[in-house]
C-alpha cells in the first residue's frame, strides 16, 4: 500500500471551508482505481492541514497524478491554503489496526 501526504497551511479563518471542500470530494476519491481511504488532519490553532490517502499499489496514486485527477483536487483548495501544499508519496511499512471487541453485546 502507499500514501500520499499533502500538507499545507490553512488561512485560519478559512479552516472549515478546508474541511468542507475535502468532504465533498468523498465520492470521486472513492470512484478512482484503488482508493484505499483518507484522512484531513487540521490543527485549528495554526491552520496546519495533513491530507493521508493510502492506494492499493503506486501505480493506482500515480496515475491519479498522470490523467490530471490530483491536480484537479488540489486546484479546490487554491482559495483556502496561504500557500501551494507539499506533496510526498510514502510506502505503507507497517499499518495497526484496533482490535474487534469480542463477546460483547
Amino acid at each position: 500500500m502507499y500514501a500520499r501526504v499533502v500538507s499545507g497551511q490553512f488561512q485560519l479563518d478559512k479552516v472549515d471551508e478546508g474541511i468542507a471542500i475535502c468532504q465533498s470530494m468523498e465520492r470521486t476519491w472513492q470512484q478512482q482505481q484503488g482508493f484505499q481511504g483518507a484522512d484531513l488532519l487540521v490543527d485549528r490553532t495554526t491552520g496546519k492541514g495533513i491530507s493521508i490517502s493510502n492506494w492499493a499499489t503506486r501505480a493506482d496514486l500515480e496515475a491519479t497524478e498522470s490523467s490530471g485527477w490530483y491536480q484537479q483536487q488540489v486546484a479546490k483548495f487554491a482559495t483556502v491554503w496561504m500557500a501551494p501544499p507539499v506533496r510526498e508519496i510514502y510506502e505503507v511499512a507497517v499499518q495497526v489496526e484496533a482490535a474487534k471487541a469480542v463477546g460483547r453485546a
